[in-house]
């Protein structure tokens, strides 16, 4: 498939090539759901080391996570309309059809959620996603692209015996792929503010760059559909940051303007992350956890709200 092709549309599948391969990688995309007070998160993707390569499907909620593995083969992909399926799991921007039926696990899934009104990011020649101009380089360990700050949800899951309803919902869309997830970063991300239309995403990570390595730092926050943008390659610098076992704090500077971040970390579930393509390095996340968000121009208050219902990751 066209390289171009591939840069201007991230949420197409990547690796086409790599599946004929025994290369180390591995390609993720994450669909976040919430109805203002549950949340359920889905994970398709694949995995392919010299060992193995599989297919595969995590599911959080907010006290609880699954892994279920697939063959390869029954992995699929449709770029126009783009969709992607997995035994008879099929995601699309549009919406979503899960039927997850594993024994092993005592786990049956199913229903369907439509997805519309996307928020995306905006992009040039030069900033093709999130990560600016390190998008083109092709030694990048770990590559990520946001592909819907919030959209609107409608539909149903039944997880076992609960049903969740998802009307007038939010969602939010991301997906990443390469080798190995960083080895140390933070992420977080919210968009069920209290007061005001808006989505927030950021994270922290070492980036090892060949013979470098380097705190890279990507971070949104749209509000009414205005950007604000902190991001290594927009000058932005890492001014504090705290964590503790419950709270984190982190304050961002970008010339005149100063982010500073809150997070209450709650009710973290376990998932399964990539090392050289394989899935096996743990890592915990919290759908449910709180985020306080400041942003000031100079001493002058742009914004501040709380959101609930957000995603958070801590990997030390």
């Amino acid at each position: 498939m066209n390289k171009l092709l591939l840069m201007k549309n991230p949420i197409l599948f990547q690796g086409e090539k790599q599946l004929g391969t025994n290369n180390h990688y591995f390609e993720g995309w994450y669909f976040k759901n919430t109805n203002g007070k549950e949340t359920i998160s889905f994970i398709p993707g694949i995995n392919i080391n010299e060992n193995e390569k599989k297919a595969f499907i995590q599911v959080i909620t907010n006290y609880t996570s699954y892994f279920i593995s697939y063959p390869i083969e029954e992995f699929r992909f449709n770029v126009n309309p783009f969709y992607l399926q997995i035994r008879k799991n099929i995601f699309s921007p549009n919406q979503m059809q899960i039927d997850i039926q594993d024994s092993k696990q005592d786990l049956s899934i199913s229903g369907k959620i439509k997805y519309s009104h996307h928020n995306t990011i905006h992009t040039n020649v030069v900033n093709p996603n999130i990560m600016g101009p390190f998008s083109y380089l092709p030694f990048m360990e770990c590559n990520h692209a946001i592909l819907s700050m919030q959209n609107s949800i409608q539909g149903e899951i039944k997880l076992n015996e609960k049903r969740m309803k998802f009307n007038q919902g939010i969602g939010y869309m991301e997906k990443d792929w390469g080798t190995s997830f960083p080895k140390s970063y933070i992420w977080c991300q919210g968009n069920d503010f209290k007061k005001t239309d808006a989505s927030f995403m950021l994270s922290i990570a070492n980036i090892p760059l060949k013979i470098l390595e380097f705190k890279g730092i990507i971070c949104v926050l749209m509000i009414d559909h205005k950007e604000y943008k902190f991001t290594t390659y927009n000058h932005t610098k890492l001014i504090d940051y705290q964590l503790d076992e419950k709270l984190l704090s982190i304050t961002l500077q970008k010339g005149k303007y100063r982010l500073t971040v809150q997070s209450i970390y709650d009710n973290h579930s376990k998932l399964l992350a990539p090392v050289k393509g394989k899935m096996e390095k743990t890592i915990k996340e919290s759908i449910s956890s709180t985020l306080m968000v400041t942003l000031k121009e100079e001493n002058n208050t742009i914004f501040k709200d709380t959101s609930i219902n957000c995603g958070l990751e801590i990997v030390e």
